[in-house]
C-alpha cells in the first residue's frame, strides 16, 4: 500500500501537469476526487467558487489573498471562455484601463454577453464577477489580451461612461495617449452619427495637448454635417505633455502619477533643510544607524536578523562553510547581502552630499546596489551569475497587493523614465515620496524590490538634506498599506503623511533589540 507522502506526491505530479499547461482555472473535472482532496488538504489548491480552484501554497496563512489576487486575470479570462465561448467581452471601462496597462485586480469586474443573466458572481477577498445581458462589439473591435476579451481601444473610448474619465484620470489620459491618429477613432464616430461622444472627445484630447486630433475630430464631423460642441470630461487638466510614441503606456502613466501626485506631497512633506554643511558628520550618522536601519529593513521583508548576525555580517566574520548547514543560512545571506550594498548606497549619497543631481545619481548606481545585495546568494550557489544581470525577465507579484506590477517588457521602457522625472524633478520631497513609491510599483526586480526602494528613498533623502530615515518594523502594516492605497486608489496621501511623521519628528526606527539607540 502506498505511503500517505507517495499519494500526495503523485497528486502533486497530475497538478503539476495541468500547471505545465498553464492551466490556473481548475476545474473539478481536471482531477479525479481522490487527487482534489488530498490537494486541498494540503494546501496545494484553493476553492475559489463551487467546482472552480486555483493552485495555491500550503505555507500561506489562513486568509491569505496572494494566491487569489495572482490568479485573478487568467482565472477570470478561462471561467467567462467556459461559461459563455467567444459571445463575452469585459466593459469599455474596464477594457480601457487594462489597454492602459492598469492590471489592478478590481472589486468587481464586469463582463458583457448575449448570454448574461445579470448575475453577481461572489469571489474570494470580497471581489466579484458582474455577467450583464448587454451587447458586445463586433467582432473586429474586440481584442484578445492574454486570454481576455477587450474592446479595442477606439471602441472603448467611444462607448465607456463620461463619469470615467472624472473617477479614473489616468487611466483615461494614459489610454488617450495611445490614440496617434484622429482616423483611429473618427471612422465609428462617423459610421454611428456620435456627435456627442465626438465633442467629449475632442475636448478628452485638447486636455492632454493633442490639438490636432482634437481639431480634426471636430473639423471632419462638421463637415460630414454634424452640429459638435466640443466639452473637457475631465475636471482638471495636467501641466504635461505627453509623447505621442511613448514606447509603453506605462511610461505616459506614471508621468500622469507624477504630475497628479505633485502638489499633495509638497502640501504635506516637511521642507528640504538643504545640503548639509558637514557631510562627514552626516555620513557618521548614516555609519552609525546602520545596524537599525538593517534589522528593520530585512525584517519587514520577512527574514528573521539579530544584531549579532547583522554585526557578523559587517565585521566580516562571517563564514558560509561553517553556516552552510544552518537554518539562518539565508537569513545570513540576506545580512552580508544588505552590508554589502550599504556600502556602495553611501557612496552614492557622498555623490548626492557633493551636489551632485540624485536623479543621475541613482540611475548610475542603482544596478550596483542591487548586484551587491545578491552578490552572497550567487557565492553560495543560491542564484545563477545571471540573475545579477538586471532587470527581471518574467512576472513578478506583491504579496497581498491588489496591484499588478507591469510586464517585464513595459519595465525597461519606464525605468528609464523615471530616472528622467528624478533627474528633472526640483522639490526633494516629490523626489523622496515618489521615487521610493514608482520604483516598488513597477517592481523592476525579482526580488529586493522593498530594499532597493528604501535605498532610492534615503539617497533622496540626503538629496534634500533631510536625516536617513528607517521604516520600523512595528509599522509595516501601515506602510504597506499606504503603498497599496497609491498602488491601488492612486491616492498618495496616505504615503507621504506616513514618511512626513517619521522625518518630522526625528523617529528614525526603533534600536535593534539589544542595542542602544543609534547616535
Amino acid at each position: 500500500m502506498a505511503k500517505p507522502s507517495e499519494k500526495l506526491a503523485e497528486s502533486l505530479e497530475v497538478l503539476h501537469a495541468l500547471q505545465e499547461q498553464d492551466v490556473v482555472a481548475i476545474r473539478s473535472k481536471d482531477l479525479t476526487r481522490a487527487h482534489r482532496e488530498r490537494l486541498l488538504q494540503n494546501g496545494f489548491l484553493q476553492e475559489v467558487i463551487k467546482g472552480w480552484y486555483i493552485p495555491s501554497r500550503p505555507d500561506e496563512t489562513a486568509g491569505e489573498s496572494t494566491a487569489w489576487y495572482t490568479s485573478f486575470w487568467q482565472f477570470s479570462a478561462t471561467y467567462l471562455q467556459q461559461r459563455f465561448g467567444m459571445d463575452w467581452c469585459l466593459s469599455p471601462e474596464q477594457s480601457l484601463s487594462l489597454h492602459a496597462e492598469n492590471w489592478t485586480v478590481p472589486r468587481q469586474l464586469l463582463a458583457r454577453s448575449h448570454k448574461g443573466h445579470n448575475n453577481v458572481t461572489a469571489l474570494p477577498h470580497d471581489t466579484s464577477l458582474l455577467d450583464v445581458q448587454a451587447a458586445i462589439p463586433d467582432k473586429k473591435e474586440i481584442e484578445d489580451i492574454n486570454g481576455l476579451r477587450l474592446y479595442s481601444l477606439p471602441a472603448a473610448l467611444i462607448a465607456c461612461a463620461p463619469g470615467y474619465f472624472r473617477n479614473n484620470p489616468t487611466d483615461m489620459r494614459a489610454a488617450l495617449s495611445m490614440v496617434r491618429d484622429a482616423s483611429e477613432v473618427l471612422d465609428q464616430l462617423l459610421e454611428g452619427g456620435h456627435s456627442t461622444i465626438a465633442g467629449r472627445l475632442a475636448g478628452a484630447f485638447r486636455n492632454i495637448g493633442r490639438d490636432r486630433i482634437a481639431n480634426e475630430i471636430i473639423d471632419t464631423m462638421r463637415t460630414a454635417g454634424y452640429d459638435i460642441r466640443e466639452n473637457d470630461p475631465f475636471e482638471t487638466r495636467v501641466p504635461l505633455i505627453l509623447p505621442a510614441r511613448a514606447e509603453s503606456p506605462y511610461v505616459n502613466r506614471i508621468r500622469l502619477m507624477w504630475q497628479e501626485m505633485r502638489e499633495p506631497i509638497i502640501d504635506r512633506f516637511p521642507a528640504a533643510p538643504g545640503l548639509p554643511t558637514d557631510i562627514n558628520a552626516y555620513l557618521k550618522r548614516v555609519e552609525d544607524i546602520y545596524v537599525t536601519d538593517a534589522y528593520h529593513s530585512l525584517s519587514i521583508e520577512g527574514y528573521r536578523v539579530s544584531p549579532e548576525l547583522i554585526e557578523r555580517m559587517r565585521s566580516g566574520t562571517w563564514n558560509p562553510d561553517e553556516d552552510e548547514n544552518d537554518r539562518e543560512y539565508r537569513n545570513a545571506l540576506a545580512a552580508r547581502g544588505y552590508w554589502q550594498a550599504y556600502q556602495v548606497v553611501r557612496k552614492s549619497i557622498d555623490k548626492v552630499l557633493d551636489g551632485n543631481n540624485p536623479g543621475a545619481v541613482v540611475d548610475d548606481d542603482h544596478r550596483t546596489w542591487y548586484r551587491e545585495m545578491f552578490a552572497p546568494g550567487v557565492t553560495a550557489g543560491l542564484l545563477r551569475p545571471a540573475d545579477l544581470a538586471g532587470y527581471r525577465n518574467g512576472p513578478v507579484f506583491i504579496r497581498r497587493s491588489m496591484h499588478v506590477p507591469p510586464s517585464r517588457e513595459a519595465v525597461r521602457d519606464a525605468m528609464p523614465a523615471l530616472f528622467d522625472l528624478l533627474r528633472d524633478e526640483e522639490d526633494p520631497a516629490v523626489r523622496v515620496i515618489l521615487g521610493h513609491f514608482i520604483f516598488v510599483y513597477m517592481h523592476p526586480y525579482m526580488d529586493g524590490n522593498g530594499r532597493m526602494g528604501r535605498f532610492l528613498m534615503n539617497v533622496m533623502l540626503a538629496g534634500g538634506g533631510y536625516p536617513w530615515t528607517v521604516v520600523p518594523v512595528e509599522e509595516r502594516d501601515d506602510y504597506m498599506a499606504a503603498l497599496e492605497a497609491a498602488s491601488v486608489e492612486q491616492n498618495i496621501v496616505p504615503f507621504t503623511e506616513f514618511l512626513a511623521r517619521l522625518v518630522d519628528t526625528g523617529m528614525q526606527g526603533k534600536p535593534a533589540p539589544g542595542l542602544p539607540p543609534s547616535k
